[in-house]
């Protein structure tokens, strides 16, 4: 069940502290008698406590974004520093939301820590909030509080938000640079064949001769943009809407995009590659958190990133459940090269599951890296020489006319 966001706002305080110095500042709670209370543990005895006007706070305070899986990380990061420095968790709490800029981000940690103080555990608050917490990052912190190593489980945990969030963006890189250029391709060719080819069309009027038929075919593709270019433009941004939706909604549709994705040339090698690192971080994070095997890949699927590894991680899960070692489910998926099976096979033998794993994924990290950066060197040119076709197409179209015009001269 979806968490129902706590408001917090700032209040403007000010009191004595034990030397009866008087004190003055601003806190953000979610009511004046939270920050009394705040204010008390803190030694300070309070007097006035008032929210801050939204005018003082609204035009010049911080603006409020979203909160995005690398604030999760970082806050995985700052915990796990922070209890390995000795200071106690709801203190953590308190450090780490004062100090994070985003209020968004503030009003999370600090309503985790109302929960915590509530007498709540840690897992369980974080559990309120699956939008930002998922199951693997739960379990691992429950696997961490019920061991009594919560410090160490928040590194492991930091650790592997840090090398996913890292995957993700290479894989965002790999995917965003091609299309990014084709759109900005589509985008200055549409305004051409509107603004710049018709006033060539009406100076070709007053020729009284033939065309080229280059010239004809790009002036009869320009009056197609010029009277239907609402249709063109709505028809592709409704095509690409429908297709998230129905990746969104439609399971059978999302299997058979992400079948497809992993067979495209270049990016397909990228997105095996980076499937593969992350089901061995995972992987290998939930295993050397004690968490048992068969309960890990339930997250370890969803992790993935592809519908089609995820599929193979819960046939994994039900082989390993009757038996099965490790290394011939993961075969018998054929979704896994040699290389992986092989090393995890070495790792059952030798109780070493999670290191092989790490490894594993260690080279598939850098496999992704390698890839994305040869893709980035590959594609610049054939991007150049594209543009240059489709832009120096236009360009020859339109003058081939004037040439023929001056030859005739």
């Amino acid at each position: 069940m979806a968490e129902k966001a706590i408001k917090h706002d700032v209040f403007v305080w000010s009191g004595t502290d034990k030397r009866g110095v008087h004190q003055k500042g601003e806190l953000r709670s979610a009511s004046a008698a939270l920050v009394k209370a705040d204010l008390r543990r803190q030694g300070i005895n309070p007097g006035k406590v008032k929210k801050k006007s939204a005018s003082l706070f609204g035009a010049g305070g911080p603006k409020r974004k979203r909160i995005k899986p690398g604030d999760i990380a970082i806050f995985s990061r700052q915990l796990a520093t922070m209890m390995t420095a000795g200071v106690p968790l709801v203190q953590s709490f308190e450090i780490v939301g004062r100090g994070h800029d985003n209020p968004a981000m503030q009003d999370l940690v600090l309503g985790i820590k109302a929960d915590v103080e509530a007498g709540g555990t840690l897992s369980d608050a974080l559990r309120k909030r699956p939008l930002y917490f998922d199951d693997l990052f739960c379990n691992l912190v429950s696997a961490g509080e019920q061991a009594g190593i919560l410090e160490d489980l928040l590194h492991k945990i930091a650790a592997y938000k840090e090398k996913t969030e890292a995957i993700k963006g290479k894989v965002k890189k790999a995917m965003f640079y091609p299309t990014a250029i084709m759109i900005t391709a589509f985008i200055v060719t549409a305004i051409l064949l509107i603004f710049v080819v018709p006033q060539f069309a009406a100076i070709f009027a007053g020729f009284g001769a033939d065309l080229p038929a280059m010239t004809l075919f790009v002036l009869a593709i320009s009056n197609m943009f010029q009277e239907w270019w609402w249709a063109i433009f709505g028809t592709i941004g409704g095509v690409i809407y429908g297709l998230l939706q129905a990746k969104k909604r439609s399971r059978t549709f999302a299997q058979n995009l992400d079948r497809m994705l992993l067979k495209v040339p270049i990016i397909g090698n990228i997105l095996t590659k980076a499937a593969i690192a992350r089901f061995a971080r995972t992987m290998a994070t939930m295993f050397a958190a004690g968490v048992p095997l068969v309960e890990a890949m339930a997250s370890v699927a969803g992790a993935t990133g592809n519908i089609v590894y995820s599929q193979a991680v819960m046939r994994m899960r039900d082989e390993v459940s009757t038996g099965m070692s490790l290394n011939l489910s993961m075969a018998q998926t054929g979704v896994f090269p040699n290389m992986v099976c092989q090393m995890v096979a070495i790792g059952e033998e030798a109780g070493a599951i999670d290191t092989m794993l790490s490894k594993v994924a260690d080279f598939y990290e850098e496999e992704v890296e390698n890839a994305v950066d040869g893709m980035s060197s590959l594609i610049e040119p054939l991007i150049m020489a594209f543009l240059g076709v489709v832009i120096g197409g236009l360009v020859i179209a339109m003058y081939l006319p004037i040439f023929k015009l001056g030859e005739v001269v």
